[in-house]
């Protein structure tokens, strides 16, 4: 699912508040001139993609990313992956490609560790 321009600039503010935000606070956080209505509209169209939880504060509602930035583009890496249909070794070969040296070691990192934390076994 990809996003917007907008949509992204609206989930780094939610990413970067420390509590959930009102349309208000989104708005004035954004710094550009926008009307109050976009982005209450996009607000509203990143909750019915379940990437924003929307809770009732008295008359407003609050947002709040559903999810962490890392997860939420782990899941967009994986969904581009899932679009390129059989040959996922290919593009995988061509992320490997672009990526930097840091990126790359992170990754290695990340693939001799199995997600309970314990390292795998060498050989």
């Amino acid at each position: 699912m990809a996003l917007g321009e907008l949509e992204r600039a609206v989930m780094a503010q939610l990413w970067s508040a420390e509590e959930p935000l009102t349309v208000r606070d989104v708005h004035d956080r954004l710094e550009r001139e926008l009307a109050y209505t976009t982005v209450m509209t996009v607000l509203g169209r990143l909750a019915k993609k379940g990437l924003v939880r929307q809770e009732r504060d008295g008359k407003a509602y609050r947002y709040a990313a559903a999810s962490s930035r890392e997860q939420m583009a782990a899941e967009l890496m994986l969904d581009a992956l899932g679009d390129v249909g059989e040959d996922r070794t290919a593009a995988l070969v061509a992320f490997v490609d672009r990526v930097g040296p840091e990126e790359a070691e992170a990754l290695r990192r990340a693939l001799d560790t199995p997600p309970s934390g314990t390292p795998r076994p060498a050989g």
